[in-house]
This record gives structure tokens, C-alpha cells and sequence, in this order.
């Protein structure tokens, strides 16, 4: 039985990697996060400060990232967009987001970045909840578990996704991905995340999910109950207004950047990243 057709296939190059990490007083937790990741991953790797009071941006910059500080303290929304801005500015093929908090295990990013390479995906997600064992057992408080769940089934169902964890700090975009949706018009607080994800799946853009170990402990960035409350109500707000939005009801902030022009722009987000596809102005 013969599985490759007789056919040329085209040639995969690397592409363009930025790491971008939206950060708030990382300094016990910098270093360990850099260990992990990857030689030769990332052409660069960007820190946005968002008025840390640890002298995060100044480790940052001597452990050789190039570092942004806010003027005012913009929330983690509001980091992600200036984040996003300056990877793509900076010709970015791929562009990952990591938290400088070294709760994700960064070992797992070549793969993430391997799914989008080939074209399977748009959006690749890292998966704190392989098994709720592995969730439990690696820190996460049983409160966060239940909520992540009720959330997560609940997102699955409306936006017809089958994620495994999809309130994950941990995330790859193409850059098509991210010139695609208009996550400009988002929240400037952390339900940015869930925003963020409705977009894509308005926008027909493929998200996946690879399993990565996470770690709980003091230093990893954490929010409290009040704004726990909070984001889950804004993610079924969220929700909420992508239902009305395939209802008929548009919302603008659902609605693509640049709509896609027929059949050749479907076909172009579908093709595997080469050097130099997804480079422009």
C-alpha cells in the first residue's frame, strides 16, 4: 500500500517565530520560563511590561529579550494587542504567547509550532487538562478545574470546537490568524482570552490543542475569585453574542478584519507556512 501520492510535495521551511510574553512583576519566574524554552525556536523573543515594581523589564533586558514597557498599566488584554502589534511588525510567521510566570512547560512549543507549520491548524492551544488527574495532580485548585470545565464544554458546544482546555495562557497564532480576526476591538482585561477564540471560530479559522504539562505554585500568576467571577461571565458574554452572531444578529467585534476574497483566500489559510508566505506589509 503506498501512502504518498506520485506527486511533488512542496518544500516546509521554518517559519518566522516570535515569542511574545505580556508580563507583571515575573522576576522570581523569568529565568526559569527562558531555560525551558527551546534553542533556536524563536527569532526573538518580546517582553511587554505592564508596570511590573520587581524590576522585571530590566532582568528581562539583560537576559537579552527585547523588552516594551507601558507608559500606564494597560491590563492583560491590553498587553496581548501591544504584544501582537510589535510581533507583526516584526515580520512574525507565527507568533506564540507565553507567560513569564513558568507555568507552562515551554518544552512543548517546537510541536505547537509544527501543527501550525504544516497547515493543520491556525490556532494551536496548550492543553493544561489532558486528564483530570494530571490537572489535579500538578496544582490546579479543584474550583479552577471545575470552572475550567464547565467553561470549556460549554464553549465546545456553542462554537463548535472540541478543545480540551480553552481558558489556556498558552497559545500560537499564524500570523493570517491574527490579521484575520479583530482582536483590537476586545476587552483590555483577561476575558480578552475568550474573545479572542470566539473570533476565530466566527471567522471559520482551525483550532487545535496539544497536551502541556502546567505547574501551580505562589509565583505563577493566578487571579482571584472576584475576577475568576468576572472572566466566567465574560466569556459567556462572550458566547452569548457569537450565538446571536451566527442567529443573524452581527456583531462587529465577530466580524473579520479583511473578509476573505471567495475561494482562493480559503484555500491560502489552508496551505502549509513556507518562507516567506506570510511576510507583507
Amino acid at each position: 500500500m503506498r501512502f504518498a501520492p506520485d506527486v511533488a510535495q512542496p518544500r516546509l521551511t521554518l517559519p518566522r517565530v516570535v515569542v511574545v510574553m505580556p508580563a507583571l512583576d515575573a522576576a522570581r519566574t523569568l529565568a526559569a520560563t527562558l531555560r525551558d524554552l527551546p534553542p533556536g525556536l524563536a527569532e526573538e523573543v518580546l517582553l511587554v511590561d505592564d508596570g511590573s515594581s520587581d524590576g522585571t523589564p530590566e532582568l528581562a533586558e539583560s537576559l537579552g529579550l527585547t523588552v516594551v514597557r507601558h507608559e500606564r498599566r494597560r491590563g492583560y488584554g491590553g498587553n496581548q494587542k501591544t504584544c501582537y502589534r510589535l510581533a507583526l511588525a516584526r515580520g512574525a510567521d507565527v507568533v506564540i504567547l507565553l507567560h513569564p510566570d513558568w507555568q507552562y512547560d515551554a518544552r512543548m512549543l517546537p510541536a505547537m509550532v509544527e501543527v501550525l507549520r504544516l497547515g493543520i491548524c491556525d490556532v494551536v492551544l496548550g492543553s493544561r487538562v489532558r486528564s483530570r488527574r494530571e490537572a489535579l495532580d500538578g496544582g490546579m485548585p479543584p474550583w479552577k478545574y471545575l470552572a475550567n470545565r464547565l467553561l470549556t464544554v460549554t464553549g465546545n458546544v456553542v462554537l463548535g470546537q472540541n478543545l480540551g482546555d480553552a481558558h489556556t495562557g498558552l497559545r500560537a497564532y499564524t500570523r493570517r490568524a491574527l490579521e484575520t480576526v479583530a482582536w483590537e476591538r476586545n476587552s483590555d482585561d483577561f476575558v480578552f482570552d475568550s474573545q479572542i477564540l470566539a473570533q476565530c471560530a466566527a471567522c471559520g479559522l482551525r483550532i487545535g490543542d496539544v497536551p502541556v504539562p502546567a505547574r501551580y505554585f505562589a509565583e505563577a500568576s493566578s487571579i482571584g475569585a472576584w475576577r475568576a467571577l468576572r472572566y466566567g461571565l465574560g466569556t459567556l458574554a462572550a458566547l452569548g453574542g457569537y450565538a446571536l452572531h451566527r442567529a443573524g444578529l452581527r456583531a462587529r467585534w465577530l466580524e473579520p478584519v479583511a473578509p476573505p476574497a471567495g475561494a482562493a483566500a480559503a484555500s491560502a489559510r489552508r496551505e502549509p507556512l513556507r518562507s516567506g508566505s506570510a511576510r507583507g506589509a
